[in-house]
């Protein structure tokens, strides 16, 4: 039987190099991607997944308003987060965001809920980094609880307790479609499957197959909880162009921008040569021509027994032009490819 694979794309804001080489101003930025999303939509890419960050090198901090702004843009595109720092917001507040979404959107809201990677949030919307386990297991199960769309009986240690409480507006195709993002711990694998949510593992360097035991966990904990098993998905890097070596001399000036920005704030070496060569030959960076691009992508689906391949398609100052093109081939040739080799 044909594995059926959704395939999206996810961008941060990153900021981008215009024309003449000078960093564009966040609302270019913003701007851009609202095109991005445009053009993904037409060559027919399943989702775009918009980030939350908080910082200089990312334009975006309110996805949800990004994704309404397409929402009214585009025709059939899914539209959610990669991911929604659900640590350092409110439940609440985000259940009627992405509700409201839905609603705008006719049906086509997901979200990622998830810890995050960068702690920005936590100063900025006064939570404590000591509580990031229990910020983000206390706020999971409320909103666990308000995808039922019945009255919410709630109380924990990390905001106010709620009694007999119903939270508006109301999806109309319940339940909202909701993933819990993974980048490396097992007990948020567990609780994905204790709330019966699927699951998106964030995988940014290595081998995808060392994600294998993570994708065993996850059927064993939905098991034990006697339900069946959510989907599965993958958010890495990648980049298309028209030749394996036209993608590495277009990609590799940005890459190493942006993960020698990040590398320097959490004292890693500055990137090599070799090691980028072996993200794209061995590891999570989906480089290359359409094919390259399609097959690596097939095996990762099938290793981890996938329902969905998202790709990061932005990269450090990687200018709009250059993402526009990958977003048309990974639509036009990537897509037809994959699915004609899983089948």
């Amino acid at each position: 039987m044909a594995q059926q694979l959704e395939m999206g794309l996810d961008s941060f804001g990153d900021v981008t190099a215009g024309v003449d080489g000078r960093l564009l101003p966040h609302a270019q930025v913003i701007r851009d991607v609202i095109a991005e999303a445009v053009l993904a939509d037409e060559v027919g890419v399943d989702f775009i997944g918009l980030g939350e960050h908080h910082r200089e090198d990312f334009a975006i901090s309110a996805p949800e308003v990004v994704l309404a702004a397409i929402a009214g843009r585009t025709r059939r595109i899914r539209l959610g987060s990669a991911v929604t720092v659900l640590s350092s917001d409110d439940p609440v507040r985000v259940f009627q965001r992405f509700s409201t979404l839905d609603a705008a959107s006719g049906g086509r809201a997901e979200v990622i809920l998830g810890r995050g990677s960068f702690t920005e949030s936590f100063p900025l919307f006064g939570y404590d980094l000591q509580q990031y386990e229990t910020l983000f297991e206390e706020k999971l199960d409320l909103f666990a609880a308000l995808l039922t769309q019945q009255p919410v009986t709630w109380s924990g240690s990390t905001r106010a307790a709620l009694t007999e409480q119903r939270v508006f507006p109301l999806v109309e195709q319940a339940p909202l479609r909701t993933w819990v993002g993974v980048g490396g711990s097992p007990k948020s694998v567990v609780r994905a499957a204790r709330y019966g949510l699927p699951l998106m593992l964030a995988i940014i360097g290595g081998d995808p197959v060392r994600f294998r035991p993570f994708v065993d966990l996850f059927h064993k904990a939905c098991a034990q909880f006697g339900g069946p098993v959510p989907p599965i998905g993958v958010h890495s890097h990648g980049f298309v162009a028209e030749s394996d070596a036209a993608a590495r001399e277009i990609l590799w000036p940005h890459y190493k921008a942006m993960r020698d920005r990040i590398g320097a704030e959490r004292g890693w070496p500055p990137l090599q040569p070799a090691e980028f060569e072996r993200e794209i030959e061995g590891g999570s960076l989906y480089l290359g021509a359409p094919e390259t691009v399609a097959r690596k992508i097939v095996k990762t689906a099938r290793t981890l027994g996938l329902s969905r391949f998202d790709m990061k398609y932005s990269a450090g100052p990687l200018p709009h032009a250059a993402m526009m093109r990958s977003i048309e081939l990974y639509g036009n040739k990537v897509m037809p490819l994959v699915r004609e080799m899983l089948a």
